[in-house]
């Protein structure tokens, strides 16, 4: 319990100095900011064939693809503290590898939601005829809470295997947006080959994604979808085995990782990285 409410206060020290922080607000600002225009850009338009408005289909595929990057947020954050000797601080104390992981997870869990929020909160008001009651926002929670089960323990295994981050923040950041572009998120996964369709079907990005769509569209909606339904139990079934696999995998692979970790190392990650710069 000692350990859970130091990892906690560790996320919410982080977290608080990132949105107090100029550089936090203008990085709020731009990642929040984009979905925003593109829903206002596209506020006037239709889905050929029905009366749905273009704006109201992206808001939920905007949310999911926020909630995907997280993956490479928390990947890059593990791999640049690795880097510049916070891991092996943390390794050096009793159970500070467990406050710093509950301390990761609480800082990418907050700023996940602050992120969704300060463009779910504005759309309510730009995006005509959103689906949103009591039935929606209980399903929308538990859609995101599960989303952040399947994606916070995948961060945390790249992070763990991947030792470079600016490797995870220019590649990782590039895979997960082409992950998403054929994950239905912006078009019809019909609209690709069959094979890419079952291949997509297997990541959490396209299951989050749907799982949002079925609590902010309206049910006509579901006719657009693989098998014209949302998949309720599908979709659960999938992001639960994804999240139950990361939780298995991420204490082994980040015990196996801190093992690794001294001071040797660390400093010749720090001579790599000069020289890189």
């Amino acid at each position: 319990m000692n350990g859970l409410r130091l990892g906690l206060a560790r996320g919410w020290i982080g977290f608080r100095g990132m949105v107090t922080s100029g550089e936090g607000v203008f990085q709020y600002a731009v990642f929040c900011g984009v979905p925003l225009a593109v829903l206002l850009v596209n506020g006037g338009s239709t889905i050929p064939g029905t009366g749905i408005a273009l704006s109201a289909a992206l808001l939920p595929s905007l949310l999911a693809l926020m909630l995907s990057f997280g993956v490479t947020g928390t990947a890059t954050m593990l791999a640049s503290e690795r880097e510049d000797g916070t891991l092996l601080r943390a390794k050096a104390v009793p159970g500070g590898m467990s406050t710093y992981v509950i301390g990761l997870c609480a800082y990418a869990v907050l700023d996940g939601v602050l992120s969704l929020g300060l463009v779910l909160v504005p759309a309510l008001v730009l995006v005509p005829g959103p689906a949103v009651g009591p039935a929606a926002w209980a399903g929308l929670l538990g859609y995101v809470l599960l989303g952040l089960a399947a994606v916070l323990p995948l961060g945390l295994l790249i992070g763990s295997v991947v030792r470079n981050p600016r490797v995870i923040g220019g590649l990782g950041f590039a895979a997960t947006g082409a992950l998403a572009t054929v994950s239905g998120l912006f078009f019809p996964v019909q609209a690709l080959w069959g094979w890419v369709q079952v291949l997509v079907q297997a990541f959490p990005v396209y299951w989050l994604g749907l799982g949002l769509r079925s609590t902010l569209l309206p049910a006509e909606a579901a006719a657009l979808e693989i098998g014209g339904s949302w998949r309720t139990l599908e979709t659960i079934a999938v992001l639960g085995a994804w999240s139950a696999v990361g939780l298995v995998l991420g204490p082994v692979l980040l015990r196996r990782m801190a093992r690794r970790e001294s001071g040797s190392a660390v400093q010749a990650r720090r001579t790599q990285a000069l020289q890189r710069a």
